[in-house]
């Protein structure tokens, strides 16, 4: 006779109440995403996020080992360049496939699901597969060498291992993610306490491993969904940067939070509550680091120093028009730029306003959705590394 799991392997489900340090870490965020997401107009908020996106899909792929160049995600993103190298285009795809979905949930203000419900999870994890080139749907047995179909939003239909975890069985997964939904939910918690679980359900929907592949991914879009849920969340800052920035450090937890508990200190569950409420810590330590981070990047007296800089420099060169900068410099600090502003902002009269402008769209500075609106700054990717230093690594 088959053996059945019990949901009570995977107790406890959160980290203990009343931890004096988990809820100073889940204040501090709260107060510095708020602070962060003031920092500058909305139109230049919805042009960081698209650079963020890119970002996070860089990073959290980084994670799994797959690694593809900005530059290589910005040609498939914007122009539908793709790579004639297969593995390069593949990768592409899959890039593509990661931004798109969190677009999806950055502009789904109306949310009403969960984003720790299996509808929502196994939704993410549809809608990241159904972008995928077919190649990128199978994956294979080690012990068999048999290939199996990754069918998206389908959870798995057999056994697997991830290192020296073994995940519960197929026929539980239903008892294991109901157990899941039903302790993440937010109605259940202070806005303290939803903070102080992000990081356990991080790690216990990587426990369950409800998918043959993407798991991964899946966890790291849901745990940004639930950072946006709880009000801490935006599109201006990812975590999955600092968690690939400190990836030895990320998998060690994660792999001390599946060991059983330590003895009869740490708590009561069946696995430890010391090594989850460690990996909690690391978690939410890493989301402050990542807000600390882009509200350096994004400090407008900074950010307009770095955007000098380098457009002087082109007006030097002659690849830029005089006038340049001011512009920008607009564009930045009010949000958006009447066409009619433009000759008394660059000190021009109306003839060479339009060329400045026509100049800074073409080199992807600005954008306007007519030749009569306003104009919006935008983020290209040239501009990325002299104006966001070490968003990415050097290369």
């Amino acid at each position: 006779m088959a053996t059945i799991e019990g949901i009570g392997l995977m107790e406890p489900m959160l980290p203990p109440g009343g931890e004096r340090k988990l809820e100073d870490l889940a204040i501090d965020l709260a107060t510095k995403a708020s602070g962060l997401a003031s920092q500058l107009p909305s139109t230049v908020r919805v042009g960081v996020g698209d650079l963020v996106r890119s970002m996070n899909c860089y990073y959290s792929n980084l994670i799994e080992g797959h690694c593809t160049h900005p530059r290589d995600i910005d040609r498939a993103l914007a122009h539908a360049d793709y790579s004639v190298d297969p593995q390069e285009r593949a990768l592409q795809h899959e890039a593509v496939a990661h931004i798109e979905v969190q677009r999806l949930i950055d502009f789904h203000e109306d949310l009403q699901i969960e984003p720790t419900s299996v509808e929502y999870i196994t939704w993410l994890h549809h809608e990241f597969c159904r972008r995928l080139p077919d190649e990128m749907l199978w994956v294979e047995n080690p012990d068999t060498g048999e290939r199996l179909r990754v069918v998206g939003g389908e959870l798995r239909k057999g056994g697997v291992q991830v290192g020296r975890h073994i995940p519960p069985k197929a026929e539980a997964l239903p008892r294991f993610l109901g157990r899941f939904e039903g302790a993440y939910g937010v109605q259940k918690m202070s806005r303290v306490g939803q903070i102080t679980a992000l990081g356990a359900a991080h790690h216990r929907l990587l426990w369950i491993h409800p998918f043959y592949d993407g798991n991964g991914r899946v966890t790291r879009l849901m745990s940004h969904a639930s950072l946006l849920r709880c009000g801490v969340g935006s599109s201006l800052w990812s975590v999955a940067r600092g968690l690939a920035r400190n990836v030895q450090e990320y998998k060690a937890l994660l792999m001390a939070a599946d060991e059983p508990r330590r003895g009869d200190l740490d708590g009561r569950g069946t696995l430890s509550t010391q090594a989850l409420t460690s990996f909690c810590e690391f978690f939410l330590t890493t989301c402050i680091d990542q807000v600390d981070f882009m509200a350096s990047l994004l400090d407008p007296s900074e950010l307009l120093r770095r955007m000098r800089q380098h457009i002087e420099e082109d007006v030097q060169a002659g690849t830029l028009p005089k006038g340049s900068f001011p512009l920008l410099r607009e564009a930045l600090l009010t949000g958006e730029v009447p066409r009619g502003r433009t000759p008394e902002i660059t000190g021009y009269g109306e003839r060479m306003a339009r060329n400045v402008v026509s100049s800074l769209i073409k080199k992807g500075y600005l954008k306007s959705e007519s030749s009569r609106a306003p104009l919006v700054l935008v983020f290209p990717i040239d501009a990325v590394e002299r104006w966001f230093p070490r968003l990415y690594p050097a290369t």
